[in-house]
């Protein structure tokens, strides 16, 4: 769930298709924070914006227990900023990955 711009979220322990699909952060990079349900793309996409709106450094803060998901939460609003940063119009997100982004999210 979302408190203003604070997302709650809590690790379901097993994978949920579709979740964090290319299809996901097409969804989201498309709508602003509280137009679709909460989503760790969501986060990531209002942090992406208000980095280009107030050409200012951005920062989230991932915080929980141990096994609650900070690790795979990352990697996962890492992934959407990747992606984002990647777009253009000849290609969709699905075709665009990088060695850079390959090693980051493995990490």
């Amino acid at each position: 769930t979302n408190i203003g711009s604070i997302l709650a979220s809590v690790n379901p322990y097993k994978p949920i298709p579709g979740l964090y699909s290319v299809d996901a952060i097409e969804l989201y990079r498309q709508h602003r924070l509280g137009e679709l349900p909460p989503h760790i793309f969501a986060t990531a996409n209002e942090c992406y914006c208000c980095l280009w709106k107030r050409h200012d450094s951005q920062c989230v803060l991932i915080s929980g227990e141990s096994g609650a998901g900070k690790t795979e939460s990352t990697k996962l609003l890492l992934k959407f900023l990747s992606a984002m940063s990647q777009t253009s119009l000849v290609a969709p997100v699905s075709e665009k990955s990088t060695h850079v982004e390959e090693a980051i999210l493995e990490s």
